[in-house]
C-alpha cells in the first residue's frame, strides 16, 4: 500500500507537470511561434539542460542516493546528514565555477552548439544574452536532484514531485503577465524558477528533520566514493546527450524555425516515450534481476518477451497515430497568434519523422534492464556510442546534404534510435539472454496489423474531418478529439480480432477488468 501511495503521489504531480508543459508550449507557440526569438530561446533553454544530466538528475542522483540511503540504514541520519552537507559543499563550488566559466564562454560554446546562428548576427547575439541568463538555472537545478535525493530516501516523495511544476508555471505566468512576451522574460522565469525550486526543497528538507547547511568544501573518501561511483553514468549520459548537440548544432545551419519545429515536435513525441519506455523499464528490473540472481533463465526471458510485448502494443499504434495525425494534432493544440498554418505543416514533418522511432526509443528502455540485471552496465554504453556516431552521420547527410532540413535530421535520430534498439536485441540473442518465444513471435505482427489498419481508419477519417481541421479553434479540438476516440477504438478491435491481444489482459493492463482485480 505504501509503494502504490508513492507511485500515485509521484504520478500524479508528473502528469501534472506533462499538462502544464503543453499549455506552456502552446503559449510558447502562440507568442513567439518559430521565429528568431523562439530559436534563440529553445537553444539558451537546453544548453544548461545539456549539463543538467552530469551534474543532476542522471550521473549524481544515480551515485548520491544509494550511498546517502545506505548510510541512513547503517549509520543513522547524523553521518548522512554530513554526508550530504559535504556532497552540497562540493557540487556547489564545482558548479558556481562550471556556471562563472561557462558564462564568460557563452559565444564559444554557442558556436558549438549553434554554429548556423553566427551567420544572424542579431540572432547569435540574442542566444548569447538568454543563455547567460538561463545558465545559473543549472547550479539551482543540481542542488534540487540532491535535495530530492534525500527526500526520496527519507520516502517523502510529493516536494520533490512537484518541483517540475514551478518551472511550467513560472514560464505560464510571463507567458500571460508580462508584455510585450520576450526571450529575456522568458530566460528570467526560467533562473527564478530554478531557485524557487532550490528554496521549496530546502524548507521540506527542513521540513523532514534534516536540514542541510553550507560546509567548507573538503574531499573526503566518501566523496571521492561519490565521484567514482559517478564516472559510467557521466560516460553514458554525455553519449545521450551528444545525440542532442548534433541534431541541435545541424538545425542552427537550417533557415530560421529549424530549431523551434524540431523542439515542438520532440516534446509531442515525449510523451508516450515517457509513460510508457520508462514505466516499462522500471516495471520490468525487479523481476528480471531476482530472476537472474536465482539462475532463472527461463522467467528472464519470459519477463523480457511480455515487456516487449507490452511496450510494442502501447507504442507501435502510438506511433502510427502520430504520424497519421501529426498536421490535426498541431493545429489543434499550437495553431494560433505567431504559430500558423506554415508551421503546422513545418512541425508536422519533424513530429511524423519522430514518430517512426518511438517504439526504437521505448525499446532500448525496456531491453536496456536486460544488461543491467546481470551488472552490465558499459555494453549499452558502447552501442549508444554507435548510435551516435550513426546519428551524425545521417544527420549531416539527411539534414545538410540532401535537401530534406529539420525533417531530415528528426529521420536520423529515429534511425538512430533503431540501430540502438536492434544492436542490443541482437546482442542480448546472441549471447543467449534473449529470445522470442512462441507467443511474441505470434502476438507482434498482430500487433503491426492492427496498428496499420488503424492508421488506415484515421486516414480515412481524417479526409471528412479536415475542413473542421482547418476552423476555429473549439472545431478543431472537437476534430482531434473524435479522430482520437476513433483511432483507441478501431486499435481495440483490430487487436481483439486479430488476436493481438485478448480481452482479459487488456482489462487487466489498463485496470478497466474490475472482477478480475477483486478476484486477486
Amino acid at each position: 500500500m505504501a509503494l502504490l501511495r508513492s507511485v500515485a503521489t509521484v504520478g500524479g504531480y508528473t502528469m501534472m507537470s506533462r499538462v502544464l508543459g503543453f499549455v506552456r508550449d502552446m503559449l510558447t507557440a502562440q507568442f513567439l511561434g518559430a521565429g528568431p526569438v523562439a530559436d534563440a530561446f529553445f537553444v539558451a533553454l537546453r544548453l544548461p539542460n545539456l549539463f543538467r544530466s552530469f551534474f543532476a538528475e542522471g550521473a549524481f542522483s544515480a551515485a548520491f542516493v544509494p550511498i546517502f540511503a545506505g548510510m541512513i540504514a547503517k549509520e543513522g541520519r547524523q553521518p548522512a546528514r554530513l554526508f550530504a552537507e559535504e556532497a552540497m559543499a562540493a557540487l556547489t563550488t564545482v558548479l558556481f565555477v562550471f556556471v562563472l566559466a561557462c558564462e564568460i564562454a557563452t559565444p564559444a560554446l554557442l558556436h558549438v552548439l549553434a554554429p548556423g546562428f553566427a551567420a544572424e548576427p542579431e540572432k547569435f547575439a540574442l542566444t548569447v544574452t538568454l543563455t547567460r541568463i538561463t545558465f545559473p538555472y543549472l547550479l539551482f537545478i543540481s542542488l534540487v536532484a540532491l535535495q530530492g535525493g534525500v527526500l526520496n530516501s527519507l520516502e517523502r516523495f510529493a516536494a520533490t514531485a512537484a518541483t517540475p511544476v514551478l518551472l511550467n508555471l513560472f514560464l505560464i505566468g510571463t507567458l500571460l503577465l508580462v508584455r510585450p512576451v520576450n526571450g529575456v522574460a522568458l530566460s528570467w522565469a526560467v533562473t527564478a524558477a530554478g531557485f524557487a525550486q532550490f528554496v521549496w526543497l530546502m524548507v521540506s528538507c527542513g521540513q523532514a528533520g534534516l536540514s542541510l547547511r553550507f560546509p567548507r568544501p573538503r574531499w573526503t573518501p566518501a566523496l571521492k566514493r561519490l565521484v567514482a561511483l559517478m564516472g559510467p553514468g557521466i560516460f553514458g549520459a554525455g553519449v545521450t546527450q551528444l545525440n542532442l548537440v548534433v541534431s541541435t548544432a545541424v538545425a542552427s545551419l537550417l533557415p530560421t524555425g529549424a530549431v523551434s519545429y524540431l523542439y515542438y515536435a520532440d516534446r509531442l513525441n515525449q510523451l508516450p516515450l515517457a509513460v510508457v519506455g520508462i514505466a516499462v523499464g522500471t516495471a520490468i528490473l525487479p523481476p528480471l534481476s531476482r530472476q537472474v540472481r536465482t539462475g532463472d533463465e527461463a522467467g528472464a526471458v519470459q519477463t523480457q518477451n511480455r515487456g516487449l510485448e507490452l511496450a510494442l502494443l502501447l507504442t507501435v499504434p502510438a506511433a502510427v497515430a502520430l504520424g497519421v495525425l501529426a498536421r490535426p494534432i498541431l493545429a489543434a493544440l499550437f495553431e494560433r497568434g505567431a504559430f500558423g498554418p506554415h508551421e503546422v505543416v513545418a512541425t508536422a514533418g519533424a513530429l511524423a519523422a519522430y514518430a517512426a522511432g518511438l517504439p526504437a526509443f521505448v525499446l532500448v528502455k525496456v531491453l536496456a534492464p536486460a544488461f543491467f540485471a546481470r551488472h552490465d552496465t558499459k555494453t549499452p554504453v558502447k552501442v549508444a556510442i554507435v548510435a551516435v556516431a550513426a546519428n551524425l552521420v545521417l544527420t549531416l547527410t539527411l539534414g545538410v546534404a540532401l535537401p530534406f532540413a529539420h525533417v531530415g535530421i528528426a529521420c536520423a535520430t529515429s534511425a538512430a534510435g533503431w540501430i540502438n534498439a536492434l544492436a542490443l536485441l541482437w546482442l542480448l540473442h546472441r549471447r543467449g539472454h534473449f529470445r522470442l518465444d512462441a507467443r511474441s513471435r505470434s502476438r507482434i505482427p498482430r500487433i503491426l496489423a492492427a496498428s496499420l489498419l488503424m492508421g488506415v481508419v484515421l486516414v480515412g477519417l481524417e479526409i471528412p474531418l479536415a475542413p473542421y481541421i482547418g476552423a476555429h479553434l473549439v472545431a478543431r479540438l472537437v476534430a482531434l478529439v473524435a479522430l482520437v476516440a476513433a483511432g483507441l477504438a478501431a486499435f481495440a478491435v483490430f487487436a481483439l480480432v486479430l488476436g493481438a491481444a485478448d480481452r482479459s489482459e487488456l482489462g487487466q493492463r489498463l485496470g478497466l477488468d474490475l472482477a478480475a482485480r477483486r478476484r486477486r
